[in-house]
């Protein structure tokens, strides 16, 4: 990795897309390959200026702000090959919201084993965006709406909303036995720790507090089909409440029933069968109501009709 050396003061023009942000963040992001420590240290001495004034990494930068950034060694990474093309199905999009219908399969962000994902692909699809940040995450696995900012300020809106409790997130999971409550409150909290294998997962009984509504939607077979509304959004929230209750999700490789999966796969299911089908929040902007739906993917409504109607085979599973 060669170095490219900043040798001249830089002077930016804070404008809405950065303003709110904090000024760590922001100067993490205009110098990239910069450690940490570093920017904190300039942070520290004073050579960032805000306004001709010093400024802590805490001080959130207004709009019109004029910061100086000090010369600095930026470490030039060599050039990424481009990802593979990708077309996102849009469900709705303005100037300040992209949700979009994300496949199965496709991570959310690169990193751990992924070089490419869906806000990567996003952004090198629309050159021309200033903006563009995931609000929420949804696991690799899982289908659905995933919902993106286009500006700094409806993402700062929808991150209160979502840590407020204020928006409805539904989704679909088909799952292993047969769900005899018509609604259920699970109220168990999480905690998220790295097995002896380096392998991140997720235990219930203590840590966080998660909070699912389940409703029962339809018997298939053995299995059953439930609505999940999350009222947290903790890491892998729905399936570890639902695997710790007895009722793995099919299809779930982390925390399901490896055995039955390995049947279902050759039944079809190829798949964990959990998919993000509506959204509602208030729009950042206008405040108005949003509610975006999508409907289950073509291999995932086959499997559930399969096995509603062939209840014998199923069951010898």
């Amino acid at each position: 990795m060669n170095k490219l050396s900043k040798d001249s003061v830089t002077r930016e023009t804070i404008g809405e897309d950065s303003a709110g942000q904090r000024i760590d963040n922001y100067l993490m992001r205009q110098l990239k390959g910069v450690p940490k420590s570093h920017v904190y240290r300039i942070l520290r001495s004073g050579e960032v200026r805000v306004n001709s004034g010093r400024v802590g990494p805490e001080y959130r930068l207004q709009l019109e702000d004029l910061v100086r950034i000090p010369p600095v060694r930026v470490a030039v990474k060599k050039a990424v090959a481009p990802g593979p093309a990708f077309t996102p199905d849009v469900l709705f999009e303005d100037e300040a919201l992209l949700i979009i219908d994300k496949q199965a399969g496709m991570a959310v962000h690169g990193g751990s084993g992924v070089s490419f994902g869906v806000i990567e692909a996003l952004r090198q699809g629309r050159p021309e965006g200033a903006f563009l940040e995931l609000v929420h995450r949804l696991d690799r696995e899982t289908s659905g709406v995933l919902m993106l900012a286009k500006k700094r300020a409806a993402l700062v809106e929808l991150h209160r909303q979502l840590q407020a409790g204020e928006t409805d997130k539904r989704y679909y999971a088909l799952v292993k036995g047969k769900w005899r409550e018509r609604k259920q409150v699970v109220d168990l909290p999480l905690r998220k720790f790295v097995a002896t294998s380096g392998e991140r997962r997720v235990s219930a009984g203590s840590g966080d507090e998660a909070v699912t509504v389940f409703r029962l939607q339809r018997g298939a077979g053995p299995y059953s089909l439930l609505e999940a509304e999350l009222k947290t959004g903790r890491t892998h929230q729905i399936r570890v409440h639902l695997a710790h209750l007895g009722f793995p999700i099919l299809g779930d490789d982390k925390y399901g029933d490896f055995t039955l999966n390995k049947t279902l796969a050759k039944l079809g299911l190829k798949r964990m069968f959990l998919h993000a089908h509506r959204l509602t929040i208030r729009h950042p902007l206008s405040g108005e109501k949003v509610t975006v739906e999508s409907p289950l993917p073509p291999e995932l409504q086959q499997f559930l009709e399969a096995a509603a109607g062939q209840k014998s085979r199923a069951q010898a599973v």
